[in-house]
Parts: C-alpha cells; structure tokens; sequence
C-alpha cells in the first residue's frame, strides 16, 4: 500500500480535488490511504473564528464562520451537482459541522476563555470538513472509498496544539483502523494535521502537520512509498516563489531532506522525514497541477551518491540572540546552566556559535524569549537582534568540498554576515543575514551555485 497526502493547495477548491480524483482513480492498485488536508487558508479562518469568540467580537466569529460555510456548500455542490440526493445528504451533514462549530464559539465568547483544548477543537473542522466532501467526491465517481477518522488513532500526549506521538499507540492502532476500512474499500480516505489523546481529547500536530500524519502512517502501515501532493513539482534548489530559474531535484537523501526542512524549506514538514527513515520508507514529492513530473524522490543515504550543495533553504523572520559572559573562560557547566533556562520556557535553538567567553544563537520565535532572557541576564550580558533570517547551503559531504567557503562567501561579499555555523554538520552551512538582504543572497547563492 501507499500513502497519498494532499496538501491545502491540492484540495483548495472543486478543480482541484477534481484532480485528486483522478490521481488516486490511476493508483486504486495500489490501495492508497489518502491524507488531506483542510483546505487553503481555512485553518487561518478557524484560528481567527476562535480569538474573536474569545475577545467578544461574536458577530465577526459567527459572519467568518458563515464565509466558511458557504465556500464548502459551494465545493459540495460543483462536485456533487450531478447527483442531487447524494449532494443534499453532504450538504445537510457539512451544516451540521457548522452547527457544532458555532456553539463552540458561542460558548468560548460566554466564558470569555479560550483554552488550547477548545482551540485544537476548533481548528480540527478544517480537516474533518475537506476529508468528507472529498470521501463523498471519491465514491459519488465510482471510487470504492471509506473514512477513517485520524483522531483514533493518531495518538499523542495532551499537549493540544502541538501533540507528542506516541509511537507505539499508531504501530498497534492505525492498522486495525485501516484495515477494517479496507475490507470493503479500494481507498481509505483520513484526516492530516488533527489527531487525540488515549483519553479521546483533540489535539493536533501543530502547523504542516498533514505530511507528518502522512509519514506515521507510512511507518505504522509498512508503507512501500508515502507521497507528498503539493503545488510545486519536487523539492527545488531553493524556493521558486522567491528566486527565478530553480529546478526540480530528481533523488535526494532522508539527511539532505531532514536538513533542508528543519531550515525552512517548506515543501516538507521537518518531523515528515523521521517516521520515514525508520522504516526506510521512500518519500516522494509531486505537483498536483503536473501529476505528470517526476518530482523528487527522497531515499536513504547509502542510496544517494551525489556530493556537493544541492539546494539552499531559509528561515525569513529569525531572532539572533548574544550572551556574553567571562565566567564562561575556563569553567565548566556555564552551557549547561544556560541551555536549561531555554529548556525551562520551552524555546528551541536552531544554531549556535561560541567562543571562550561568550555565545550567539538563533531561535524562530520570541514566545517566551522575554522571560529567557530576563533569567539569562541574571548570570550574563544578553543582547537580541530581531529582523534577520537564515540561510542553509545543503547538500552532501560539504566538508569534504574544497572552495566551498570560498563560493559562498564570495557570492554575497556584499552583504553582512551577523553569524556563521557549521561544525555539527556534514551536509549544511548556516549563516545570519539581515532580513532585508535575504532575497539579494539567495538569488546570488543560486546564481553561483546553480546557474
């Protein structure tokens, strides 16, 4: 079997799901577990639904919801128009979601109190809502197809808004959900992004979710591929809606792929990769507009032979963050003491440079980075500079590459480098820039690179 996850742009309106069924119709031998996603934009809408219900705007939650409503009874009826009793059952059954949906926000408006737990509940009716129009679509085309809901077996630990897997659970749950739904089925259709506790409480993945979804239930199924539908045709050299002339990358390793989403490519969620590798579960990136391409395909590392760079990544908005101190010369345990208040308030280092007496990191967030640094100046001097971005060079072996320096550093002598990072890996270089220059560099790194 394989897994078929389809992204928000991949099922953003009746066209495109239109094409999805065609794309699975072509794979039905294949016993496809379809993952979709909520449709485009609409986790935006439900995030915003909840924090108006929350700060009193009532009426602005109830119109947005009714937006909502509308554009997923429109979806139904250009999909379904042929088949009038089969499209008023959905439509009846896509109201009742939206009923739901609004006594929830009526209830966080009268408590004035908005909970991770009610947002995870709230956010979850983007994916329950695409999956049923789209399992509806499928057997109303003469796909034999049943839904599985994720939240059965998708189990995480009560953080609600960016569950923990359990591992174990998914190994013993998903095959007995799957299975039973295809005993009378071709294709099982299920939700990304959303998933539950044992206990049987909402929780979801956390933003790009679907791919990570897509990936443990390519681990917990044996999965012989899981492919990734999204709107670009492959992993490229950087990303095309940035920089003119990038390319497809035809086969790269679980390390290069692990390394370009953890910094910023956003073709992939960064934890797709990690359920993936322990099955030695080829992943495959494709372009639903061109299901026709190739895309990438993604493979162990013994199974990739090419050295050299192989794309650059980015994180746009990023915080650097300088701590100086000299009771940092010639002591032991100032890192330890330091990386614990990090751990404390939650916030995840992304890169770290030292000397004797003073340390530069980079963090993607400021949640919490208040308090961080309050403790930290406690025992050192901090510094924080916001309105920067990071740039990875990626690919195989970088250090092994002679000149490698040389061409990156050379190619955007014009710009300042705040911050340098390599020594953890063999397959990225990571530098500081400010925000404005980000475009110029990674044009300019494509160009010397690429080009």
């Amino acid at each position: 079997m394989i897994v078929m996850k389809f992204g928000g742009t991949s099922v953003q309106d009746s066209a495109a799901v239109n094409r999805l069924v065609e794309i699975v119709r072509k794979k039905i031998h294949l016993h496809p577990v379809v993952v979709v996603s909520a449709l485009s934009k609409v986790t935006d809408t439900l995030q915003k639904i909840a924090n108006q219900s929350y700060t009193g705007d009532l009426n602005g939650a109830l119109a947005l919801t009714e937006t909502l409503q509308e554009r997923h009874i429109l979806m139904a009826s250009q999909l379904l128009s042929e088949n009038q009793p089969y499209l008023e059952h959905t439509l009846s059954e896509i109201k009742e979601y939206f009923v739901k949906l609004r006594e929830i926000a009526g209830v966080v408006n009268i408590l004035e109190e908005l909970s991770n737990k009610s947002m995870a509940k709230i956010l979850s009716f983007g994916e329950l809502l695409s999956s049923y129009i789209i399992y509806r679509t499928l057997n109303n085309a003469g796909v034999k197809c049943d839904i599985a809901d994720a939240r059965c077996f998708i189990i995480t630990d009560d953080e609600f808004l960016k569950g923990e897997p359990d591992y174990n659970a998914i190994r013993e749950l998903a095959p007995i959900a799957l299975n039973l739904a295809f005993e009378q089925s071709d294709v099982v259709i299920t939700q990304g992004f959303i998933s539950g506790t044992k206990n049987g409480l909402n929780t979801i993945l956390g933003r790009g979710g679907s791919d990570y979804t897509a990936a443990l239930i390519g681990m917990a199924m044996n999965a012989d591929e899981i492919e990734i539908w999204t709107d670009v045709d492959g992993v490229h050299t950087t990303d095309p809606r940035r920089v003119e002339n990038t390319r497809s990358i035809t086969t790269m390793s679980f390390s290069e792929a692990a390394e370009l989403s953890f910094f910023g490519a956003k073709v992939l969620h960064p934890a797709t990769i990690q359920p993936a590798i322990e099955k030695n579960i080829p992943v495959r990136v494709l372009n639903s507009t061109e299901p026709h391409k190739s895309g990438t395909l993604i493979l162990k590392d013994e199974e990739v032979q090419s050295c050299g760079v192989r794309a650059i990544s980015f994180k746009e908005d990023i915080v650097v963050i300088n701590i100086f101190s000299m009771k940092m010369l010639n002591t032991f345990g100032f890192l330890t003491k330091l990386f614990e208040v990090f751990g404390k308030y939650g916030v995840s280092v992304d890169l770290i440079s030292t000397s004797e007496v003073s340390v530069s990191l980079t963090v993607d967030t400021d949640l919490n980075l208040d308090r961080v640094t309050k403790e930290i100046s406690r025992f050192a001097k901090v510094t924080v500079n916001y309105n920067k971005s990071q740039v990875s060079v990626v690919g195989k072996n970088l250090k092994e590459t002679k000149g490698l320096a040389k061409r990156i550093f050379g190619a955007i002598c014009e710009h300042n480098i705040t911050m340098i990072s390599q020594g953890a890996s063999d397959i990225n270089v990571s530098f500081v820039v400010n925000k404005e220059d980000l475009d110029s560099v990674i044009t300019a790194l494509h160009k010397e690179f690429f080009e």
